[in-house]
């Protein structure tokens, strides 16, 4: 299967131009198409209310054409916490769908739209990890840059953003999902199935430390349930590291043990 085991047929980035793929693997991964996210519908058409959600919000794997509206979000993102980008606007939109197109075969990107309008957006890092005698093809995820609009918030989207992108780990046979949260954040993750791990750990690297929002002090761009925390994996401030588990089993052959939460995840999440 190029690295990730089918789980249902949902192991990839949609074909029919999804993030610039079209059918065929990329990076040594998966390119099978997508198909619907539970409890949302395929194709931009509403899938049914979920947790009170109303029924025309839809998620599901970004296409082609969204990825500059895609890129706008990120944008925006850094002006509402009074970031200072180094690039102007249209450099990044461009910058931003030609590294979304480059790297579509490591990091799948989710999308919430309210009819036509895309009001929310969640990655998925994907990560090929070394081969076990107990485990001949491993990969664990990534959760980032989970974003809700503003006006969108409170409303338990950001929840929902969440659980499609479990849902996408699960379907990918991903050993496990980790995420970089602030700390107002935590609660929020706790309840959609992530855990802080004593063992998953992070050192800096060489690289200055630079994200997509303002600093330590920015508000959480999504808000579930109306609770005071939220889910911003991009935000510099605070970070846990916390991993939820997906289906895929966790066979390290490594010498902390085989249980998922040994060894590391998948990276930050703050890129």
């Amino acid at each position: 299967m190029g690295g990730l085991r089918q789980n249902g047929g949902m192991d990839g980035i949609a074909g029919d131009g999804a993030a610039g793929v079209r059918g065929g693997a990329a990076d040594g991964l998966p390119g099978h198409a997508v198909g619907e996210v539970p409890g949302h519908a395929a194709d931009g058409v509403p899938g049914g209310a979920v947790d009170g959600v109303p029924d025309n919000v839809v998620v599901r794997p970004v296409l082609d054409g969204e990825l500059e509206a895609v890129a706008a979000l990120r944008w925006q993102w850094v002006l509402e916490n009074g970031g200072t980008p180094v690039a102007t606007r249209g450099e990044f939109l461009r910058h931003f769908v030609d590294w979304a197109r480059e790297n579509a075969g490591s990091h799948r990107c989710l999308v919430m739209l309210r009819g036509a309008e895309i009001i929310g957006m969640a990655w998925l890092a994907v990560v090929r990890r070394v081969p076990s005698p107990r485990a001949l093809e491993r990969a664990s995820g990534d959760v980032q840059c989970v974003y809700v609009v503003p006006a969108e918030r409170d409303g338990g989207l950001g929840g929902r953003l969440i659980d499609a992108v479990r849902e996408l780990a699960r379907e990918a046979g991903l050993e496990r999902v980790t995420v970089h949260s602030s700390s107002r954040a935590v609660p929020v993750y706790s309840r959609h199935g992530f855990a802080a791990s004593p063992r998953l750990l992070q050192a800096p690297g060489g690289g200055e430390a630079r994200s997509g929002s303002g600093g330590p002090a920015d508000p959480d761009p999504v808000r579930s349930g109306g609770s005071a925390g939220s889910s911003s994996p991009c935000s510099p401030g605070s970070f846990g590291t916390s991993r939820a588990p997906a289906s895929g089993a966790a066979g390290s052959g490594a010498g902390s043990g085989s249980d998922p939460g040994s060894g590391s995840g998948s990276g930050s999440s703050g890129s």
